[in-house]
C-alpha cells in the first residue's frame, strides 16, 4: 500500500465535517488502515454509528478504501485516513486581492503570511496530485537561523539574499522544463525549549 499523502481541507463543508470531535478521533484511529469492527471496538462505539460517520467521512473524500475482504459471509471493508489534515488557511480569512499583495512592502508580515498561506494550500495539493500518479513531488527547503546585532545588518542580508536569488534564477533559468517559485523569508525564530542534558 502506498503511503497517504497529507490532505488539504479546502472547501468549508468538508473542515467542519473533520472537526467534529467523534470523527476527529476515527480519523486519527484511520492512520493505520482499520475497519467499522476494528473502530468499534478502539473507539467504544457502536457499529450502526460508526458506519454513518465512515460513509460521511468517505463522501467526503477525508478517508480511501483500501481493501475490501470477505469474513464470515461478510465483507470487510478497510479505510485509511491521511496522516495529518492541512487546513487551508484562506478559508479563515476574506479573499486576497493579488494587485494589493503584488504590491505590499517585503517587509510586511501580512506579505508573509499571505505568501506562507499560499505555499502551504500550493504544495498539498501538488503532492496530492503526484500521489495519484504514483509520482514523487520534488522540493526544496532551505532553513537557517541568523543573529542581526542591528536592523541595518537585517536590511544588508535581505538585499544580499535577494540579489544571490535572482543571480541564481538568471544563471539557472531554462527555457524549457518545469517551473519552481523560489520563496525566501526571515521572521523573528521562536524560542524553543531546551532539551535537558
Amino acid at each position: 500500500m502506498t503511503a497517504t499523502p497529507d490532505a488539504l481541507l479546502d472547501d468549508r463543508d468538508k473542515a467542519l465535517l473533520a472537526l467534529a470531535p467523534i470523527r476527529r478521533d476515527i480519523l486519527a484511529a484511520l492512520v493505520q488502515p482499520g475497519s467499522a469492527a476494528s473502530l468499534a471496538r478502539d473507539l467504544n462505539l457502536p457499529r450502526q454509528k460508526l458506519g454513518y460517520h465512515l460513509r460521511a467521512l468517505e463522501d467526503a473524500g477525508l478517508v480511501r478504501l483500501v481493501e475490501e475482504r470477505r469474513r464470515r459471509g461478510f465483507t470487510e471493508r478497510l479505510l485509511v485516513a491521511a496522516p495529518a489534515y492541512v487546513l487551508d488557511p484562506a478559508l479563515l480569512q476574506p479573499p486576497a486581492d493579488p494587485d494589493a499583495i503584488e504590491k505590499q512592502d517585503r517587509h510586511a508580515a501580512d506579505h508573509l503570511v499571505a505568501t506562507a498561506s499560499a505555499v502551504v494550500r500550493d504544495v498539498v495539493r501538488m503532492r496530492q496530485a503526484a500521489d495519484a500518479e504514483g509520482a514523487r513531488l520534488l522540493t526544496l527547503t532551505v532553513e537557517a537561523d541568523v543573529t542581526f546585532a542591528t536592523p541595518a545588518d537585517f536590511d544588508a542580508f535581505t538585499e544580499a539574499v535577494s540579489q544571490a536569488a535572482a543571480d541564481l534564477a538568471r544563471r539557472f533559468d531554462a527555457p524549457q522544463g518545469r517551473r519552481y517559485r523560489l520563496i525566501a523569508a526571515a521572521h523573528p525564530a521562536v524560542a524553543r525549549p531546551k532539551t535537558p542534558s
